[in-house]
């Protein structure tokens, strides 16, 4: 697990962060995004209080851009980025003292930050089970909508918080539309790698993910499923 912990101080660090991301940091920990002005998804990190700082645990490929990004949105907020060396330590089985329960779905048991042990949970099955997408695999920066990808219901966005970057987009498709697309797990005969398109009698209708356990994690168009479904040299269907 390749992550990384950004570290936010200064008095103004609820309020800077309150304003920018999808959920509530007065109720951390949780899970949050980062979304562009136009609502699609740049970054999510569990956001984790600790003393009178805020944690930041990201995917350590996406860390260096959020500082970035972060940074240009402070202005005079009297806040302090910084990553800091920090282990994060995760597992499903008895619950270390100071781990913290993962915000996102119980299926994901505990984290525990400056702690070592990691009880070798197959976390590929855990999400495919529960659909629960992963970082630079189901959530694409610059492309995914978090609606499509299941942060209503894994806990990542509040619709009662107030603005934030990309507000207005995601209340439009929560309240205005209903969601044509989004992840879903799929049983799969075969297998075929991450990013294959799915289709159905010549139709594109969607892409494969994260696979494991003959079935799998995958962005489809609603109305296009059913069966026919390949990917590559696999088959697709249904539950």
């Amino acid at each position: 697990m390749t992550r990384q912990i950004i570290r936010i101080t200064g008095e103004d660090r609820v309020d800077f962060l309150q304003g920018l991301v999808t959920n509530d940091v007065t109720r951390a920990p949780c899970w949050a995004a980062l979304l562009t002005p136009q609502g699609k998804y740049l970054a999510d990190f569990l956001v984790v209080p600790q003393g009178d700082a805020l944690l930041l645990d990201i995917h350590a490929d996406l860390a260096e851009d959020l500082i970035r990004r972060l940074t240009l949105y402070r202005l005079r907020s009297k806040v302090t980025l910084e990553p800091v060396a920090m282990t994060v330590a995760r597992g499903t089985g008895p619950v270390p003292e100071g781990a913290i329960p993962d915000p996102r779905h119980e299926a994901l048991g505990w984290r525990l930050y400056s702690g070592t042990g990691d009880d070798g949970s197959d976390w590929d099955a855990i999400r495919v089970t529960h659909t629960i997408p992963e970082t630079l695999v189901e959530l694409i920066p610059n492309e995914t909508y978090i609606l499509e990808a299941g942060f209503e219901r894994l806990h990542g966005v509040d619709f009662r918080k107030g603005c934030y970057v990309g507000q207005e987009v995601t209340a439009r498709m929560k309240h205005k539309t209903e969601l044509r697309k989004g992840l879903t797990t799929l049983r799969i005969e075969g297998e075929a790698p991450v990013g294959t398109p799915i289709t159905r009698e010549g139709r594109e209708v969607g892409t494969l993910f994260t696979q494991s356990n003959g079935r799998g994690i995958a962005h489809i168009r609603f109305d296009r499923a059913g069966d026919g479904m390949e990917a590559g040299a696999a088959r697709v269907f249904t539950e």
